[in-house]
């Protein structure tokens, strides 16, 4: 086993009893608040701002309930859309502190807004490009 001060591959084991790296420690915490973010109400009461209503979703021919993208405002079924965050999760200047990630992750409503997932796309490219340049 492990020492808090033994290294693995030039990294420091110092999270659960000496068998997990920050990283690897940072990396559990972000799937968790994930798992918590997908149940946060606003989510929902911004998902139902944005429904317009049953239509049929052209892929299946099936009834099914389409929302707004508000970005190029299109239609689109639940599947074809994602609740993202106006304000980037994660700074354009890279990770500060777990208080700053938990604030903007669980913000009200009206932090977030409905993308289809190609808007998504686009606008998660920018903020990559965007942090690339930051870090020079």
């Amino acid at each position: 086993m492990a020492s808090l001060n033994q290294s693995s591959g030039g990294h420091q084991l110092l999270r659960n009893g000496g068998k997990w790296t920050n990283a690897r420690f940072n990396s559990f915490i972000k799937s968790g608040l994930r798992g918590m973010s997908r149940r946060w109400p606003p989510k929902f009461e911004c998902l139902a701002d944005a429904c317009r209503g049953a239509k049929t979703n052209k892929a299946t021919g099936r009834m099914a309930k389409h929302y707004e993208c508000a970005e190029c405002h299109e239609h689109f079924p639940a599947k074809e859309v994602a609740v993202d965050h106006i304000q980037s999760v994660v700074p354009v200047t890279g990770f500060t502190t777990w208080d700053e990630v938990i604030e903007r992750m669980f913000v009200e409503k009206d932090g977030l807004q409905v993308l289809c997932k190609a808007c998504h796309l686009v606008k998660s490219a920018e903020e990559k490009q965007q942090r690339k340049q930051a870090k020079g």
